[in-house]
């Protein structure tokens, strides 16, 4: 009997958290299909899309049939299953603990605090926004000021010598930051490590399918 694969499909909007995943499949080589998530008319809040992604944003990848959501998530996945890539220490390796520890703390003390300078009216109100952003600044700076002195000591990449999955959230990361006051490349080990992630054929294969031209 032959057993055909179902496509893989990535749902996505241009330079949003659906970036990650979107440019582990080029670096992997995966075969898979894009389909826009029009947020001009709000799309990700159809039934239709909230059916796939019940939170309403992107990214939805649908491996064999089955949607999977937060972008974490999707590239630890995609690292895991694609072993001969690199992207990720195997299981016993003592390296793995720091992939997964700088996996969590981009997620959890700097992506979400984007969301914040972002749309500070969900947390403070419209009237508060400003204080929102003034708040959640510092906190982002802080964090580079982290990622920086660890890339000073241990770098040039996260890991040390070679990128892992958790270097190419970061430099989504840091794309995001490119309009703020202070941008992640104001710190000159960050600043290196971008110069270095976005020369991989794999971003400018991104951006191409993308239509990015910005941060390039």
């Amino acid at each position: 009997m032959i057993t055909f694969r179902a496509m893989t499909i990535l749902h996505y909007s241009p330079g949003a958290a659906s970036l990650l995943p979107h440019w582990l499949l080029i670096e992997l080589g995966l075969a898979h299909e894009l389909r826009l998530v029009d947020f001009a008319s709000k799309q990700q809040k159809s039934a239709d899309y909230l059916a796939l992604n019940p939170s309403g944003v992107v990214p939805t990848l649908v491996l064999d049939g089955r949607p999977m959501t937060e972008a974490a998530a999707i590239a630890l996945h995609l690292a895991d299953s694609h072993p001969e890539a690199g992207l990720i220490p195997a299981i016993g390796d003592p390296a793995r603990r720091d992939c997964l520890q700088w996996m969590f703390h981009l997620a959890q003390a700097v992506q979400s605090l984007f969301r914040i300078w972002w749309y500070p009216h969900e947390v403070a109100g419209e009237a508060q926004a400003d204080s929102a952003r003034a708040h959640v600044q510092p906190r982002i700076e802080a964090a580079w000021d982290r990622i920086d002195a660890h890339l000073a000591a241990n770098g040039p990449y996260l890991l040390g010598g070679a990128p892992c999955v958790a270097d190419f959230y970061l430099t989504m990361l840091m794309r995001w930051s490119r309009n703020m006051p202070r941008p992640a490349t104001a710190w000159p080990h960050l600043a290196a490590h971008a110069v270095r992630m976005k020369a991989r054929p794999s971003f400018k294969a991104l951006y191409a399918a993308e239509g990015l031209e910005e941060w390039a």
